[in-house]
């Protein structure tokens, strides 16, 4: 079972990568429609022309096009391209399906010929034998397409728009979502959405100007729900302070892989977004709602834009009845599931995925060094890995700026990738392509305990914590070749503190930071920030506040502060007796942690820092 879901997985993805760098087409395609149509906001019976074209060509010959050089490279673009022409015109159907069969194929064909006609090309007849490889191939497929390809798809479209017909007519098609949705959480939407639905659609567009098959699976309604019942309801802390930031990028980034992993945690909560996509589905067919081309990514920006003229409100009112029935459930569900029974689904979860994942690593020391480069994979590789590269490229840009931060596909992880940072059920994947990367398996990609672990690794700021010794003596060298020591002075020390709340910590660093003229008022809240996005504590009873990334303009000058708590301040379960604050200019930050992390290696050392007076002591140690 698991092996059949990953290859129709892995169809899926296939047939995404073939759509999905040409959604601009149908974007455009779908703009025209709803406005030059004779039913559309400005009719226009010149521009309407173009419609047809793009439908029946343009987007098809694009689709071929890409299926072709996926497999062939460019040379496979353009014999992809020649060939699905036969099949456009040898059918009355839009040949999207067409193309997805074709455009590999051909790309396919050319390879191979290409490996086979290197072996015995003569020198100086290269260019001869490529173009006229390409334009006789193209010609035999053209004609193969024409004869075969465009009457079997056809013959197919006119099934599947026949049981479309035949469920919409007994009132059934709400029914769908109960199998839409699982197989979205199980990361098989790619397949759904791009190799049924838009095929399908598309054609009731050329027809009736408007579609519902586009509305299916790309409604963000059902999974909005889910997100705002564990932004409210979740028990657990870290789920809870996740959501919010997925709550934004699934609703208006259309990114609807960040809502898979909050279900799969808890299987149960699949009941939601299947009651809520049932009443939306049931709501867009009674009120005749439809989009004139695919919603992708699945925003409500693109959901909406898309929607029919005229159709815009009761499009809306289906997107928030989904989310309100699923946030209903789904916060019935949350709430009575303690957390003892969420963990319990978590392990379940991560059981049924271990199988797959085989020996690939966990995120454990995975640091190779400077100049690491990091890898974030997701299945279509322009969704959810994107979003998790770019938030991991700020996060540790200024701590490591020499790492690379890039996203992929799991089939087209890059083989000189050191990281690999990737779901778990898509590991085996992406090991195959990087068989020599180190990989760190998630189960989210904004707030994993394996991201932190990660981040950790690459810092290398405590002993601890992850740091490499080579790094922090080549740290050090660095900082005492210019002549430079830590930046603290006797003002910034202060010993024997009550204790107080972390917040209160932060507070107190940040504001002994700026009375040394370091910092400006702005940069105290960054500090509060970053310890809300990630924990400052680094263990050994050592927490290092500092701002953000985005507050580096509120740093006048490097400083380093210490706070000593002999009696601790109680830091996500740990406690913290030496709190430094920190702020670095001009990447200075980076040999004021390193000359921190020197001074803490010996433990006895940092024994003695919790509970000295003597603070000249203190000041030869630190510099």
């Amino acid at each position: 079972m698991a092996s059949m879901r990953e290859s129709v997985s892995r169809f899926g993805k296939f047939l995404s990568s073939m759509v999905m760098p040409n959604i601009g087409a149908f974007i455009a395609w779908g703009f025209i429609t709803a406005l030059f149509i004779e039913t559309g906001w400005l009719p226009n019976a010149e521009f309407s022309q173009i419609v047809g074209p793009m439908l029946s060509y343009l987007i098809p010959i694009l689709i071929a096009g890409q299926g072709g050089e996926i497999m062939g490279g460019k040379r496979g673009r353009v014999i992809a391209s020649i060939a699905i022409v036969g099949a456009i015109v040898g059918s009355e159907y839009t040949m999207l399906m067409g193309a997805m069969l074709v455009g590999p194929l051909a790309g396919w064909v050319i390879k191979k010929w290409d490996e086979w006609a290197k072996n015995w090309t003569p020198a100086g007849f290269e260019m001869l034998i490529d173009n006229f490889s390409v334009g006789i191939l193209g010609l035999i497929l053209c004609l193969f397409s024409y004869v075969a390809v465009g009457p079997f798809m056809g013959a197919i479209l006119t099934v599947l728009t026949a049981g479309v017909e035949v469920l919409t007519n007994a009132g059934l098609v709400p029914l769908l979502a109960i199998f839409i949705e699982p197989a979205k959480v199980l990361f098989l939407n790619n397949a759904i959405n791009h190799g049924i639905f838009t095929p399908i659609g598309t054609t009731q567009v050329a027809e009736l100007g408007k579609s519902i098959m586009f509305m299916l699976e790309a409604n963000p309604g059902p999974g909005l729900g889910v997100l705002l019942a564990y932004m409210f309801f979740a028990k657990d802390e870290t789920t809870r302070q996740s959501a919010p930031g997925a709550t934004i990028i699934h609703f208006l980034g259309g990114i609807h892989e960040i809502y898979f992993p909050y279900v799969l945690m808890n299987p149960a909560v699949i009941i939601a977004p299947i009651v809520g996509n049932i009443a939306a589905i049931f709501w867009f067919t009674i009120t005749g709602c439809g989009l004139v081309a695919p919603a992708s990514p699945g925003s409500i920006i693109a959901f909406m834009s898309m929607a029919a003229p005229g159709t815009q409100i009761m499009t809306l009112i289906g997107v928030a009845l989904a989310a309100a029935i699923s946030f209903f459930i789904a916060s019935v569900i949350v709430r009575n599931t303690d957390a003892k029974d969420l963990s319990e689904a978590q392990d379940a979860v991560s059981g049924m995925k271990s199988a797959a994942a085989g020996a690939v690593a966990g995120a454990t020391s995975v640091a190779s060094g400077f100049g690491d480069k990091i890898i974030f994979a997701c299945d279509a590789g322009m969704g959810s890995s994107a979003m998790g590269a770019t938030r991991f490229r700020n996060r540790i840009k200024l701590d490591r700026p020499d790492c690379v931060v890039e996203h992929s596909s799991v089939d087209e992880v890059p083989a000189d990738a050191n990281i690999v940072v990737v779901q778990r059920n898509l590991a085996p994947r992406a090991q195959a392509c990087a068989p020599n990367a180190q990989f760190v398996i998630i189960d989210n990609f904004l707030a994993d305990p394996a991201l932190d672990s990660l981040y950790g690794d690459l810092v290398s700021v405590a002993s601890k914590s992850g740091v490499g010794e080579t790094d922090v003596a080549a740290a050090t060298e660095q900082v005492e070749s210019r002549g430079k020591g830590v930046a603290i002075d006797r003002d910034g020390i202060k010993l024997g503190c009550k204790s107080v709340s972390k917040d209160d910590a932060i507070q107190a660093s940040g504001e002994l930071l700026m009375a040394h003229g370091a910092v400006d008022e702005a940069y105290i809240e960054a500090m509060h920030e970053r310890e809300r996005v990630q924990s400052v504590y680094m263990g050994m009873g050592v927490a290092i506040p500092h701002g953000t990334n985005e507050a580096k303009d509120s740093v006048k000058k490097t400083c380093v502060t210490l706070h000593q708590y002999p009696d601790g301040v109680e830091w996500g379960g740990e406690k913290a007796y030496l709190v430094f604050g920190l702020a670095g200019a001009d990447g200075e930050h980076l040999q004021v942690l390193a000359n921190i992390a020197k001074a803490l290696e010996d433990e006895s050392v940092v024994e003695q820092m919790r509970t000295t007076k003597d603070v000249d002591w203190l000041l030869s140690v630190l510099s």
